[in-house]
Order: structure tokens, then sequence, then C-alpha cells
């Protein structure tokens, strides 16, 4: 799990939250603050929502482009667990809530891949205790 979220603020423009979501190199940025999570704007969203749409970055408020059903797993939550919501939400990423309901983290599948592998050392490791074998 990543620490560090950073958020966009609800009165920004997708042009920002696009800036910003470039300097932090990341696929995708929650939409608020840790307290009170609006939903989540990826870059899907922004090419999907934004361009394709033919509308102006500098003047649409992120909050029109973002994707409001956010998913969340908490912090004490086993890995298969956020794998499971990962796979039933088909999403990639996960906010990661403490026991207040703030947000303490990202978790994404990769963070997930990358884990298992150094933990396991081999794919075909990862994927037996994944698999419970």
């Amino acid at each position: 799990m990543s620490r560090d979220v950073e958020f966009a603020a609800a009165g920004d423009t997708a042009q920002e939250a696009a800036t910003l979501m470039g300097e932090i190199d990341v696929g995708a940025l929650p939409v608020g603050d840790a307290r009170r999570t609006l939903g989540v704007v990826t870059a899907r969203d922004l090419v999907l929502r934004l361009c394709a749409a033919g509308r102006d970055p500098a003047t649409t408020p992120v909050t029109e482009v973002m994707t409001l059903d956010v998913h969340h797993c908490r912090a004490d939550d086993a890995v298969e667990t956020a794998l499971d919501v990962m796979a039933s939400r088909q999403v990639r990423r996960l906010l990661v809530r403490d026991e207040h309901d703030a947000v303490v983290g990202w978790v994404t599948l990769s963070d997930i891949s990358r884990r298992l592998l150094i933990d396991s050392g081999t794919i075909r490791t990862a994927l037996d205790e994944l698999s419970g074998r």
C-alpha cells in the first residue's frame, strides 16, 4: 500500500487534476480529502469523459468527469480480501481506510503483484499461494 495519497480538490479543473497526476506519476486521484471522498478521477475518465467528449479541460470541473463509485478496503484487511474486492468490482486500485473511515492509503493490483513476486520469488509460487495450493 502507498501511504502517500494526493487528492484532487472538488473545485479543481480536469486540467489541474491531470497536471497533478503527471507530476506525481499516478493514473488516478481521489477527489475530496481523507475524511470525505467524493469520487476518483482516472486517466481513463479524462480520456473518455473529457477528451472524447470534446470538453475543455481548463474549464471542466474534475467532479464532472470523475467516477463516483469509490471502492475501498480496510487497513487491516487480508490481501485476499482486497483482491476479492478488486475482482468483483473490476478495478485495479482501492482506497485504504482506517477504523474511522479516513483514507490512509492506496493499494493497487501492481502493489500486490510486486509484493507477491518479491515474497515468493516466482510467478508460479505467487499464483499457487493465491489459489491456496
